[in-house]
């Protein structure tokens, strides 16, 4: 029955027409505010996932570091039982260290040296992140590099026309001072492939053959940088069993404990997105509270046959919060309607670019999940019954007379 009132109200006309334009335009409102929610969210779910999806080809399911320092020792017997983990698929060793490459001018860069269970673990051998070139390691005695896109630029090689080899320089552990001649091992390596996944792995990351790394690193035949794997089954029941099998010198990280600090972030900007763009409904709720005041004031005398009639404040005051949440019923599902069509036009057709061509897509990303939906319709419903309160109590408290 309140929602019957309200809605006799809401349509009825009034002796002013600003009310219906107040009236209307905090429903315009709450539609512009429910919609920008739900399109950026969706945004950002895509962009989340997209990369995700990045840091998917690029990290392994599940990776062993040290606790301290850079390198560690594993026995033969750990390597046995680890790879006997149930839920453990491959495993691949790893040597990583900072290096300075020279081809037409010295480039900082990052040298991974990986075993041949490396492009199992993730996708970086795919064509999608192999533009120029193949992803081809060498030997120990003849290694090859991969570099990324953005250190090929910095370094002006050119893969697929590149004739003399490059010449790497990495620490040398046993000099006596890194500042003396011997301070640094040279080896000069033919780049035969490039990858691209994103700007922070393209600019740092070089790839060559972990014989060849842990050679010129003066690493004994137990010691490496990491153990990443590749997972088949869950990674809390397989980080449970690893972290049994290395003890505490060592560390079993996930895929998102690697890259913590980056999920992190993501989930912050999307919660101040979210509270940015609350504003608008809260803007919208100032219209709100005008709009009801006004139609209290245009329905006293209704008010007053109501009350005499026998209905007490309570009937009053949930009449016209009933009127609030219509206004943010009709307001909110417009707008939702709207941001879910935009949204399915975007996934369909992309018709909305990205600015420049350095992405890895051209478009923005869209995804749209259930519990956005579910938060802006709560938060609508919040806003609008706390906006509705002020005047439907007013409504309720005040005496009208019938006699004019």
């Amino acid at each position: 029955m309140n929602l019957l009132f309200a809605w006799r109200y809401f349509r009825s006309n009034k002796s002013t027409n600003a009310i219906n334009v107040i009236a209307w335009i905090s429903v315009a409102a709450i539609a512009v505010g429910s919609a920008a929610l739900i399109v950026v969210l969706s945004v950002f779910n895509g962009f989340e996932d997209l990369v995700k999806g990045l840091y998917s080809d690029f990290y392994a399911d599940m990776r062993i570091v040290p606790a301290r320092g850079k390198t560690f020792h594993i026995a033969g017997d750990q390597v046995s039982k680890i790879k006997n983990t149930k839920g453990v698929a491959v495993i691949s060793f790893v040597a990583e260290e900072k290096a300075m490459l020279n081809n037409d001018g010295i480039v900082p860069a990052t040298i991974k040296g990986v075993d041949e269970n490396y492009t199992a673990i993730n996708k970086l051998n795919t064509p999608e992140h192999i533009p120029r070139g193949k992803f081809e390691l060498g030997t120990p005695s003849e290694p090859k590099l991969v570099v990324g896109a953005g250190i090929e630029n910095a370094a002006n090689i050119e893969i697929d026309r590149q004739v003399a080899p490059a010449t790497i320089y990495l620490p040398n552990k046993n000099a006596a001072r890194l500042t003396s001649e011997d301070g640094l091992n040279s080896f000069s390596v033919m780049p035969v492939g490039t990858f691209m996944v994103q700007q922070e792995f393209d600019n740092k990351y070089v790839f060559s053959n972990l014989g060849f790394v842990k050679y010129m690193l003066n690493m004994a035949p137990d010691e490496f940088s990491a153990i990443e794997m590749k997972l088949s089954g869950s990674d809390k029941e397989v980080k449970k069993q690893l972290e049994a099998i290395v003890g505490k010198d060592l560390v079993v990280q996930t895929r998102y404990e690697q890259n913590k600090t980056v999920y992190a972030i993501m989930q912050v900007e999307k919660w101040v997105i979210y509270g940015i763009l609350s504003l608008i409904l809260v803007v919208a709720a100032f219209n709100m509270i005008g709009a009801l005041t006004m139609i209290v004031l245009e329905k006293q005398k209704d008010i007053a046959v109501l009350k005499a009639m026998g209905a007490n404040d309570q009937l009053v005051q949930r009449i016209f919060l009933s009127e609030g949440l219509l206004l943010a019923a009709i307001g909110g599902g417009a707008g939702i309607l709207l941001a879910t069509v935009v949204c399915w036009i975007q996934l369909q057709f992309k018709p909305i670019k990205l600015g420049g061509d350095t992405f890895i897509i051209d478009y923005y990303p869209v995804k749209m999940v259930a519990t956005d939906y579910l938060l802006v319709i709560g938060t609508v419903a919040l806003i609008a019954f706390l906006a509705s309160w002020i005047p439907s109590r007013k409504a309720s408290a005040q005496f009208f007379s019938l006699k004019s």
